[in-house]
């Protein structure tokens, strides 16, 4: 599995901005992908040294559109946690 198969996106929202001053950034990140493999995706792709990685999977939410019943499907949220002095400048804009 390729670099760019691992990491799907960027994860921006209130609390994961709040997480950049502590030195950590959320990707959503592909489920079958375990913490090495994302540690090592993050340094290769971004020029970084990574100290941590959390994983977590979350469940899609239940959808209705009438009387029909859907659901999204489910998908894995990484924590990634960078070494003092590293910044990712795609998010720093």
């Amino acid at each position: 599995m390729t670099d760019y198969k691992i990491i799907l996106r960027p994860l921006i929202t209130e609390k994961n901005t709040n997480l950049m001053e502590l030195n950590q950034y959320c990707f959503e990140v592909d489920r079958e992908a375990s913490k090495p493999q994302i540690k090592r995706a993050i340094e290769n792709i971004f020029s970084v040294s990574v100290t941590k990685v959390r994983t977590i999977n979350m469940r899609g939410k239940q959808k209705r559109r009438g009387t029909v019943l859907g659901h999204q499907r489910d998908w894995k949220k990484a924590i990634v946690t960078l070494a003092d002095g590293d910044r990712i400048e795609l998010f720093e804009s």
